[in-house]
């Protein structure tokens, strides 16, 4: 049986290559769809393309953030100073700071304004090609670690959902066995019905006739087959793993519009409890799923 995966994980590596330790922080919480995005270092833009189809072949769905981190072996980070760029900020600044407006620009301000922080292009092409490729393989084991925590929220989820459609199961089988459900209760609730409003005075055939147009608009059996039809694909589709979300997304839609149609015909106090047990449980069940990739 394949494993039914969540959307929620984190992962980290780190390592070190051509004089420079990098470090991985990948996380995830649920989406609709894949949503990246990653936060690189000044002049590793190149890194952004590979990255993201490593992320897209390991996951289909989620919000994921990927952050790389470099320094030097000795503790510094990679990067210089632009000195046009600080001078023009700089530059810019000083009307403001003649009225007061502003306070004196800070280092660490600065270095936070994109075009500040330079990369170092000190590495021979062959090291930056070292580093580089160091830096994406550790980006596949972040992504690893992410999936085994992401693996654990889906095992807990794959036997919370299989327990739901469990209960759907049994309160579908209780809605088929109670007696209003039967063609022959449905005639017979309907013949009685005639009778009050008319004191007996209809012909036979004429009851039968009405009584069967009637029946036909009460009868839920169609309902429930399509709903014993709903859990078999739900355990299907469990038993198949990730991805799945989606395709379960939909099948408790259909759970749902089955169960109010079960609602509306139903001319049964007990049935009609029944059937608001089945519509809480299915709504449970299609909560949980936002959490399956």
């Amino acid at each position: 049986m394949a494993a039914v995966m969540g959307m929620t994980g984190f992962g980290r590596s780190s390592g070190s290559a051509s004089g420079v330790v990098w470090s991985w922080e990948v996380r995830s919480v649920n989406g609709r769809g894949l949503e990246m995005r990653l936060r690189l270092p000044a002049g590793y833009d190149r890194l952004d393309i590979p990255a993201r189809d490593k992320l897209k072949k390991a996951l289909t769905r989620g919000n994921v953030q990927a952050s790389l981190t470099l320094k030097s072996e000795a503790g510094t980070v990679q990067g210089g100073l632009n000195s046009d760029r600080i001078n023009a900020l700089l530059e810019a600044a000083k009307p403001w700071l003649a009225e007061g407006r502003i306070a004196a620009p800070r280092l660490d301000g600065l270095l936070a304004v994109d075009g500040v922080l330079e990369s170092q292009a000190e590495r021979s092409e062959a090291e930056q090609n070292v580093l580089d490729k160091a830096c994406l393989a550790g980006l596949g084991e972040a992504i690893s670690g992410l999936l085994e925590a992401r693996a654990v929220e889906g095992e807990a989820m794959g036997a919370l959902l299989a327990g739901h459609v469990d209960e759907i199961e049994r309160l579908t089988g209780e809605a088929a066995a109670n007696d209003s459900v039967r063609m022959e209760a449905i005639r017979d609730r309907l013949a009685a019905k005639f009778d009050e409003l008319v004191d007996g005075g209809i012909e036979p055939d004429r009851l039968a006739s009405e009584a069967a147009v009637l029946a036909v608009k009460m009868d839920v059996r169609e309902e429930l087959d399509r709903l014993g039809a709903h859990i078999e694909a739900a355990r299907e589709l469990l038993a198949k793993g990730s991805p799945v979300g989606r395709k379960l997304d939909f099948l408790s839609q259909e759970f749902n519009r089955e169960v109010n149609t079960l609602c509306s015909k139903s001319s049964d106090s007990s049935l009609t409890q029944t059937g608001l047990a089945l519509k809480n449980t299915i709504d449970q069940f299609r909560e949980q799923i936002q959490n399956v990739e």
